[in-house]
């Protein structure tokens, strides 16, 4: 995570609108999803430094709002208390918040349960204030299930139907879809906005590959015209591929080495990041699964269950399939929203005759 705002590059984007969606009529809580290091942890940390300036720029106070950056699983939030006192603690690390008592107060507190948070963040909403929680791997929460249950979730709900707390939430699905794993039903995970981060653009890998002079002109850039190339075709437009690129294109130039070790450091790490490249032989695999062994097996259950299916309806859904297929390839929904959607679709067509063979899937 990059916590020196000097070397953050890119974004501006995605600042944009997580600027407008606080300084709203109606601030609306936001979640960013995108995968493994591309860049979610800087994005919200480096909001949480730049946000007053962001602010004031688009014409809000930045006075009546303060932001703070918590990382659930850095931070020791393995019981709702701790998981208050931690936020508590962020907030009242921040020169504005001490030097009000109408905010510092209330949060000053050795302990915190659901009536008492709530209290204290109605206790800003009363001095005009709007505390914005960036929420980071909020993954780890799931794993106290009897910690951070239902209850919990509904709490945090109703202070953001309150205005008395906005959220910005970074994870790697979307949150509607770990409301499902674990069987949450608390409205909390119906977000207004969901904020996907994708590659950074062309300009901004450019200038990523430029830095410290992209931030800074009076300096030079750490590598060469050379280099700078090499790293965008090693890294692309993946924020974290890019300075993995950079980062050892350097060490062979200080270390007087070749192109060719700083390569082979590069790709040996960058096979750690889950999914970064597309494996043919899997795509090919895909698609004859799509266009061959799922009609044999859609086909196979018509004969065990003895119903037709004409030709219309299997030719929609056989186009379906593959739509939804291409979707989950590209990155545009999740493969378990692909595997829920191809179950939902089989279910509802042939009902409850392959109920069974459904919740078997």
């Amino acid at each position: 995570m990059i916590t020196d705002s000097r070397y953050f590059v890119g974004r501006r984007e995605e600042l944009d609108r997580i600027t407008s969606y606080v300084s709203g009529a109606q601030p609306t809580s936001i979640n960013v999803v995108g995968p493994h290091r591309i860049g979610k942890s800087s994005l919200l940390y480096h909001f949480c430094q730049t946000y007053e300036q962001r602010l004031q720029n688009s014409g809000a106070n930045p006075q009546q709002y303060v932001a703070i950056y918590l990382s659930l699983q850095a931070a020791s939030c393995q019981t709702r208390s701790d998981f208050y006192q931690a936020v508590a603690r962020e907030f009242l690390k921040r020169p504005s918040v001490k030097a009000n008592s109408k905010l510092a107060d209330p949060l000053s507190q050795s302990s915190f349960n659901h009536q008492s948070f709530a209290e204290a963040m109605f206790a800003w909403k009363d001095a005009q204030v709007l505390p914005i929680l960036c929420l980071d791997k909020i993954e780890a929460l799931f794993q106290y299930p009897q910690e951070f249950d239902n209850g919990f979730f509904d709490n945090l709900r109703s202070l953001l139907d309150g205005n008395a707390l906005m959220v910005i939430i970074a994870s790697y699905k979307n949150i509607d879809i770990y409301s499902r794993q674990h069987r949450l039903t608390s409205s909390f995970f119906n977000v207004g906005h969901v904020l996907p981060l994708r590659g950074i653009t062309e300009m901004e890998a450019t200038d990523l590959v430029r830095l410290p002079q992209a931030t800074d002109p009076s300096l030079e850039p750490a590598l060469s015209p050379e280099k700078q190339k090499l790293a965008l075709e090693w890294g692309g437009r993946y924020p974290y591929l890019l300075q993995l690129a950079a980062f050892w294109l350097w060490e062979a130039r200080r270390g007087d080495r070749s192109v060719q070790w700083a390569k082979q450091q590069f790709d040996q790490q960058a096979k750690r990041i889950p999914g970064w490249r597309l494996d043919g032989r899997r795509i090919w695999r895909g698609f004859r699964w799509v266009i061959w062994d799922l009609p044999k097996s859609l086909f196979g259950v018509t004969k065990i269950i003895g119903v037709g299916v004409n030709e219309v309806i299997g030719m929609g859904i056989g186009l379906i399939v593959i739509v939804v297929f291409l979707l989950a390839l590209s990155g545009q929904i999740t493969w378990l929203d692909f595997s829920q959607q191809i179950k939902g679709l089989l279910c509802s067509t042939w009902g409850s005759a392959i109920e069974q063979w459904c919740q078997a899937q």
